[in-house]
């Protein structure tokens, strides 16, 4: 069963968290989630004196309905420079259920 919201998803290197956040709530977010994390691409292998350095990253989660999703992702690729080698990946994924966003359903679409 499908709610009608939306999870976007935004991987980017440490320090551009707060830019990606700005950015989905500038193009409509009403909010969203910064977490830490660490990975590494084939863009991002580095070391120093020839021990390896695992990349911090920052997940950004941002919740919110189709007819907001492609003006939040289009802003964050813009703000977060994601057509640039190295510098993260944004995605949608469809939310089955959920429970605990009554900001989200006080705008008249309650999910089935």
């Amino acid at each position: 069963m499908e709610t009608g919201i939306y999870l976007i998803v935004t991987i980017v290197n440490k320090g551009w968290g707060d830019t990606v956040l700005e950015a989905s709530m500038k193009a409509g977010a009403e909010g969203g989630t910064i977490l830490l994390g660490r990975g590494v691409g084939i863009h991002e292998k580095q070391t120093i004196l020839g021990i390896s350095i695992e990349p911090e990253k920052e997940v950004v989660l941002s919740v919110t309905y189709p007819d907001k999703k492609d003006a939040i992702l289009q802003e964050i690729v813009r703000a977060a420079e994601l057509k640039k080698p190295g510098a993260g990946i944004a995605f949608v994924v469809p939310i089955a259920q959920v429970a605990g966003v009554v900001h989200l359903f006080h705008q008249g679409s309650q999910p089935s």
